[in-house]
């Protein structure tokens, strides 16, 4: 059952998918359009999940659930592997590959390969202070306040000089 993200409680649970490319607007909507509807049919064991999504920079799709409603389960969240994984075969994206990694520089969003992030951070053009997107984070709270953080507060700091 889709509710607005913004309705979602804190203790949501989330799950974030990272594109290797911006989305194009045409794009946005159609993911909107789909999660939607996933959500709307989206079941543990029968049971209505209640459930929501967010796109942020055009490239990072972020699934939630309330899981006081009721919890995900296996079944359900493979049920949510096989909707992001129908997205990338029909947009020709990557959105699983925990491979890359993400970081700001100013305002723009780099997307990058892990080994091509370690060779920055040695160089120190990615430093603590790089803002970095922890995608390891688990609920709507974490999401809004540890998502982008400096590379020293994240998983990140292991490849810093």
């Amino acid at each position: 059952m889709f509710t607005e993200y913004k309705n979602l409680p804190n203790n949501s649970r989330v799950w974030i998918y990272q594109s290797d490319r911006e989305f194009t607007a045409k794009e946005i909507a159609f993911i909107s359009e789909k999660a939607v509807d996933f959500i709307n049919q989206w079941t543990r064991h029968g049971d209505d999940l209640k459930g929501s999504f967010t796109i942020k920079y055009n490239q990072f799709l972020v699934l939630a659930v309330d899981e006081s409603f009721n919890n995900v389960s296996g079944c359900s969240i493979d049920s949510s592997v096989r909707f992001i994984k129908e997205l990338e075969n029909e947009l020709q994206l990557d959105l699983m590959n925990k491979l890359n990694v993400t970081f700001k520089d100013n305002e723009n969003v780099n997307l990058v390969k892990l080994s091509d992030f370690q060779r920055f951070a040695k160089e120190q053009k990615v430093t603590s202070e790089t803002i970095v997107f922890n995608n390891m984070v688990n609920t709507k709270a974490d999401f809004e306040n540890n998502w982008e953080i400096a590379a020293k507060d994240s998983w990140h700091k292991r490849f810093l000089v």
